[in-house]
């Protein structure tokens, strides 16, 4: 079984066919799979015929799968742990009414890297389309690698070894929801390096995004400039292209070596039922973890430790 590669940028992007991945994958097809991605930054499989259990199972061929985070008072959307919700629908199936769950998904459409505001990064994200708005809702990616590659030699001395803080919060607060400043300070934020080196392949990258809120050790305006800089040099068109999406559609990207946006659609009038798997980077833990509830938990001010039954 070999892979059908066809790029969509000359060096990031391709639709990947001549495997079905809703079956299991032996040894050689999962490294092809893996080796893909690590060629091509974004990898797009068309009408796939994944379900739930298959996409967690296809998922696990890249690592340790995350779960999605419990919070005290709400259910999960999905009974599956490892799905993400990525759409606009509740758990009952209609479409979302809350006007703050609509304004926190707001910062999804901003230029990001997922989950940089943890400490425990993502590798990969594998986001799978059910149901599809019949205008917008495309999914753009930006290619970091390249435009890394591209930057002024000056600038690349510039940021070698320089770190910033990233807070889901600060995008969220981009994006329009309201929270001052000093609410951003007061809830959790990890420290990323400004240039990836990649575990795979060693290429480097440039990790920033919307969450990127400060650069350590760097004034507040200076830090922050610098950070819209970045963003605005890899979002250039020669390094972006986007999705549109059909259902059962599968895009996989590398948070180490890509920034991605969601496209704008109507979000109280169109249905949009998006599942995403989410790989930590490195090992599995030795002990069940549940990272994310504990930052959102934390966020919110519930307890850290939650029973799932609650």
């Amino acid at each position: 079984m070999s892979l059908t590669i066809k790029p969509i940028l000359p060096k990031f992007g391709a639709e990947v066919s001549g495997i079905d991945i809703a079956k299991p994958l032996d040894d050689a097809a999962q490294r092809d799979v893996i080796g893909a991605m690590d060629d091509w930054g974004v990898c797009v499989y068309r009408g796939t015929g994944l379900d739930n259990d298959s996409h967690i199972a296809f998922s696990r061929i890249f690592g340790h799968l995350e779960s999605a985070p419990i919070m005290k008072g709400r259910q999960r959307r999905f009974d599956n742990p490892e799905l993400f919700d990525a759409g606009n629908l509740t758990r009952e199936g209609a479409i979302l009414a809350d006007e703050s769950m609509i304004l926190h998904k707001k910062g999804d459409r901003l230029w990001h890297t997922d989950s940089s505001f943890m400490d425990m990064r993502s590798s990969y994200s594998l986001l799978l389309a059910y149901e599809v708005p019949k205008e917008g809702g495309e999914t753009w990616f930006a290619d970091t690698r390249s435009a890394y590659d591209d930057l002024p030699a000056a600038t690349k001395a510039r940021i070698d070894g320089l770190e910033a803080m990233h807070s889901l919060w600060w995008s969220r607060k981009l994006a329009g929801f309201p929270l001052t400043e000093e609410e951003v300070d007061a809830r959790p934020a990890a420290r990323q390096p400004l240039v990836m080196v990649h575990p795979h392949n060693g290429r480097k990258s440039i990790y920033i995004g919307a969450h990127a809120r400060d650069v350590v050790g760097m004034g507040q305006e200076e830090g922050r400039a610098l950070i819209r800089e970045l963003i605005e040099f890899a979002t250039q068109p020669q390094y972006v292209f986007s999705v549109k999406w059909n259902p059962g559609d599968l895009v996989i990207w590398d948070n180490l070596a890509s920034m991605h946006r969601g496209g704008d659609f109507d979000v109280t009038g169109e249905r949009r039922d998006m599942r995403r798997t989410t790989v930590r980077e490195g090992a599995a833990p030795e002990q069940p973890d549940d990272p994310f509830g504990v930052y959102f938990r934390t966020s919110l001010g519930q307890p850290a430790e939650l029973d799932a039954k609650n």
